[in-house]
């Protein structure tokens, strides 16, 4: 069972999410599919590029 990407509704698997999503959320915020936002340490910013 996978959980699915806030930002762009991949899903993702639940390894990812465990890594990447903040804790007692429903899935990580931004995931490599998305083309608009990149993770940026602990937050989230806007991509520079298309990464698409």
């Amino acid at each position: 069972m996978g959980r699915k990407c806030q930002n762009c509704e991949s899903m993702v698997t639940d390894r990812y999410a465990r890594v990447f999503a903040p804790d007692g959320s429903a899935g990580p915020r931004v995931c490599p599919r998305c083309e608009d936002l990149v993770r940026d340490g602990r937050g989230v910013r806007e991509a520079r590029a298309n990464r698409g």
